[in-house]
């Protein structure tokens, strides 16, 4: 016999199943609020909206926090209102549930982190209340029908009907397709999961309806409504039919109001998106263990390679242990390719909040501001994503409340009133990710920076941000609900520095400021050169080397000495070739200069300091200021091409730009990881700022 169940025991899943809507929730909400702005419905997110608050009502009941309950119930009665409406909810009503989404999120952070949680605040829920009770504008209107079959037509909910006749009134064409199933059709796959994926690949499925074929008692036939630009060929082969089966529908006179519903009108079983894969939540602490797990047999993988090598080295045939070290390296690569891809989460899902969270910070300083969100299909490991989601949030709220002038600031500067902020991703390797969060403000102030930190004026924008990054420095006299307090660009670099990443900064006074992170995508195992320089083992992602060159003395010409006011004469150099030149030469590749650094020279490695002729070359190219520009690091030799396990350096003392972390190549001792490319912009700020 079983013992009573304890509901304490779902809440991790819970606070995951949570999260994900309320990101969902905060996205359609955006929609939403677009929408109310220019006076116009919006049906789908309306439904959608209501599908994620009616599941997180349902898990907040099972685990018993009421609070969220009474909340999103609340919100639900509104959305239902709304969705009888057509989908039209003015601007105040999406106020009321941006702070609806707001309070839900309060909880769920109170419960996360094993605090009480707060009753549901009582004027929120009395002015949800009072928006139920005053129908939307379109309420109760005549539906406008379509020439669908009875059984359809009577199953469309209001805002399904605004769905429709806002796509044909777009130009855009609505079509009646059925879908028969067959013994023939499942053995290929094709059941109606399949074939709702494919219909909401080319737009938008606003209803499927299964209706029973009078002609074969007890089989089904499903009617799916589309909203599509699809030609009736692309739509046809969808449905494996042919494309005579595709029946467009018109815009016909309104009937009479229909009969008001209490139904729910979009949790019914057959109107919920479909799914083709089946997901199994999986705590981050359980993919942490399988990959700590991983790297040790990495490591062990080292080890047993060195030792087939000494074998060979005494003259033991190892030609069959040689084969299954391939095979075990093989099989490691494979399986730690599996556990990065379950532990990868895409960059535009950790952003979707972001949209939300600038309009309420727009709404609290009365400022206009657009947001641009430029991502793709960047992805970034879990544990990554949790700890720069912060940092990004408060590059954003310090753009909003300090970057961004009010709107009468601007249009006397001759600015548009809608200040633009953008946050812009590049991946330019396979190990690092650079997001860029860029404002047109005003600038950051240096003189007014360097008086409140009591520091001299920084000449460079590198110390500006050494500046900013003062623990509690703030520009502002007195803290506001949004900023001021000192902590926001300081726990920015703190949490690039933690990842092994870097912060950089660029500003235009009037014109606006740039902040660029760049940070690894995950911070566990990558392919890797290990190489030698200065009689010390060093490794660099693979990723991040463009070309691995022989330094040929006679292409090698040394760089001319920093002249005040004089360009280099060496019109075929990057313009700050000069200012490296009392570390570095200059080398030709392919009719193109560029420096050349001893690595050795550069780390101040003990011993004999190598020539930068002597060796090989490791070739990067920068970022940030001068993106693209190519740097080549003379080594003395390569020894080859591995994957590691990288463990970052937690010591801030022992901590250096351009160093990682360090690694185990198998021999028991540390090797540190060099980021070429934050070494060669070390190198341009220090020897710029000396200038």
């Amino acid at each position: 016999m079983t013992g009573p169940v304890d509901f304490h025991d779902y809440v991790e899943g819970f606070l995951a199943e949570a999260d994900e809507h309320l990101g969902s929730a905060g996205k359609h909400l955006i929609e939403l609020d677009r929408a109310a702005r220019g006076g116009q419905s919006h049906p789908r997110a309306v439904r959608e909206l209501f599908r994620s608050l009616h599941t997180i009502k349902g898990l907040a009941a099972m685990v018993g926090v009421e609070p969220i309950v009474d909340v999103a119930h609340e919100m639900e009665s509104l959305l239902r209102a709304a969705d009888r409406a057509g989908g039209r909810l003015p601007a105040p009503a999406v106020d009321v549930l941006m702070q609806g989404i707001r309070a839900i999120e309060e909880r769920v952070t109170q419960l996360a982190r094993k605090q009480p949680v707060t009753p549901a605040p009582p004027k929120l829920v009395a002015a949800l209340s009072a928006l139920v009770a005053s129908p939307p504008a379109g309420a109760g209107g005549a539906a406008p029908r379509f020439g669908l079959p009875a059984e359809v037509d009577a199953k469309l909910a209001a805002s399904e009907r605004e769905q429709i006749a806002q796509g044909i009134r777009g130009g855009r064409r609505v079509v009646l397709l059925e879908f028969v199933p067959a013994p023939d059709k499942a053995e290929r796959g094709l059941n109606i999961t399949a074939v709702r994926e494919r219909l909401s690949a080319l737009g938008e499925l606003v209803k499927v309806v299964p209706r029973s074929v009078a002609t074969a008692p007890g089989s089904l036939v499903f009617s799916l409504v589309l909203v599509t630009s699809a030609e009736n060929q692309t739509l046809a082969q969808a449905l494996e039919s042919e494309p005579e089966a595709v029946v467009a529908l018109t815009l016909d006179a309104p009937a009479a109001p229909d009969a008001p519903d209490d139904s729910d009108p979009v949790v019914e079983a057959d109107d919920t998106p479909a799914h083709a894969h089946g997901y199994v939540r999986v705590d981050i602490a359980r993919l942490d263990d399988a990959l700590e797990k991983l790297s040790a047999l990495v490591v062990t993988r080292f080890r047993l390679g060195r030792a087939v090598a000494d074998l060979t080295a005494r003259g033991a045939d190892t030609r069959a242990l040689d084969v299954i070290v391939g095979e075990v390296t093989r099989q490691l690569r494979d399986l730690r390719g599996a556990i990065m891809r379950a532990r990868m989460m895409s960059l535009a899902e950790m952003l979707q909040r972001v949209p939300l969270l600038v309009r309420g910070l727009t709404r609290n300083t009365d400022k206009a501001v657009a947001l641009s969100i430029q991502v793709g299909d960047a992805e970034l490991d879990k544990g990554v994503a949790e700890q720069l989601f912060p940092a990004l949030v408060h590059l954003i709220r310090n753009a909003v409340d300090h970057a961004i002038e009010p709107r009468e600031e601007r249009r006397q500067q001759g600015k548009p009133e809608e200040g633009q902020i953008s946050i812009v991703c590049d991946s330019l390797s396979g190990t690092h990710l650079t997001l860029t969060v860029t404002d047109d403000g005003r600038g950051i102030d240096g003189e007014r920076v360097a008086r409140k930190a009591r520091q001299p004026v920084p000449r460079t924008d590198e110390q500006l941000l050494e500046l900013i990054a003062m623990p509690g420095l703030s520009t502002r006299d007195e803290a506001s609900r949004i900023s001021g307090r000192g902590m926001g660009v300081d726990i920015v670099k703190r949490t690039a520095d933690s990842l092994g990443g870097s912060l950089s900064l660029q500003t235009s006074p009037g014109r606006g400021t740039s902040f660029t992170l760049r940070v690894p995508l995950s911070v566990t195992i990558v392919d890797t050169f290990s190489f030698v320089a200065g009689a010390q083992k060093f490794v660099a992602p693979v990723a991040m080397v463009e070309e691995i060159i022989v330094v040929d003395a006679s292409r090698i010409a040394h760089a001319p000495a920093p002249d005040r006011g004089r360009p280099a004469p060496d019109r075929a150099a990057p313009e700050w070739a000069a200012l490296v030149a009392p570390v570095a030469a200059m080398i030709e590749r392919r009719g193109q200069a560029m420096p050349l650094v001893s690595l050795a020279t550069l780390l101040r490695l003990p011993g004999r300091a190598a020539s930068p002729d002597s060796g090989k070359a490791l070739v990067v190219r920068l970022t940030g200021r001068h993106r693209g520009e190519p740097i080549a690091y003379g080594i003395d030799r390569v020894l080859g091409q591995q994957e590691v396990v990288i463990r970052p350096l937690e010591d801030p003392l022992v901590r250096r730009v351009g160093v990682t972390g360090a690694t185990d190549l198998g021999d028991g001792q540390p090797t540190l990881v060099l980021d070429l490319v934050a070494l060669g912009a070390a190198l341009f700020s220090q020897a710029r700022a000396d200038s």
